[in-house]
């Protein structure tokens, strides 16, 4: 575990899924003081899904950082947030259901999430992926991840890996791209602190709806809040389906 060496730990972490469900893996990385990825590591989970190796990805690098350690946590999933953020209280009270009465999706992994984040102090930042000079964490995170996702093999700065490729099926267009193998979503940026849970705006490829309506999750959405296009009508950005992307 890393021990308290800096005042603030800033990171980054991403999950891959090559077919959602498909092949997958999940990587985090951690700054050095001139915020430029030091150590890192990422894994194989063989076949699952993006929401999957989103959650992994968030999972071990909050158990990989000694929880006294303020952090900073930069990722591009708007899923993995939400879930541990604005959606996670509502589901408590349900009795881990959704508005709609369903089970809660990958329900372990967000409850050992929210047993790494009680009494820490955490905030979450969103950053876009793809981007030209872009978030460098960020943008490692999801090289290492789409490299265990492909090769199903554990790396890092602890084995003495090399510092992971451009996945081969990243494509990079206008300084914007996409990996074609799965679907990951990138609106919103729900950050949790120890005090609690704020909510900034920056969305990608989304419409703010005009009236509130339900997602295909089962959760409500509101007027005025981003929303995309799935297979089965709108709903919030991270539950779009691979077939609307």
């Amino acid at each position: 575990m890393i021990g308290r060496m800096a005042e603030r730990v800033i990171a980054a972490c991403d999950g891959a899924s090559k077919g959602n469900p498909g092949p997958a893996g999940w990587a985090w990385v951690i700054a050095d003081g001139a915020e430029l990825p030091d150590r890192w590591e990422a894994g194989a989970l063989g076949t699952a899904t993006n929401n999957v190796a989103e959650l992994t990805a968030l999972e071990r690098l909050l158990a990989a950082v000694d929880p006294d350690v303020p952090m900073e946590i930069r990722m591009d999933s708007q899923y993995a947030m939400k879930a541990v953020t604005t959606w996670l209280p509502g589901w408590k009270r349900k009795g881990w259901r959704t508005s709609s009465g369903s089970p809660v999706a990958n329900k372990d992994l967000v409850v050992r999430i929210d047993e790494l984040l009680t009494g820490r102090s955490v905030e979450f930042r969103y950053v876009p992926a793809h981007q030209v000079d872009g978030d460098r964490l960020n943008d490692f995170a999801d090289r290492a991840a789409s490299r265990a996702a492909i090769v199903q093999e554990t790396a890092g700065s602890a084995y003495g890996s090399p510092e992971p490729p451009a996945a081969p099926d990243t494509v990079r267009s206008g300084g914007k791209g996409r990996s074609s193998g799965g679907t990951k979503t990138k609106a919103g940026t729900p950050t949790r602190t120890a005090a609690g849970t704020r909510t900034a705006s920056a969305s990608t490829r989304t419409l703010n709806a005009k009236f509130p309506g339900r997602c295909r999750c089962g959760q409500a959405y509101a007027a005025g809040e981003p929303i995309a296009k799935n297979a089965e009508g709108w709903g919030h950005p991270a539950c779009r389906t691979a077939a609307a992307e």
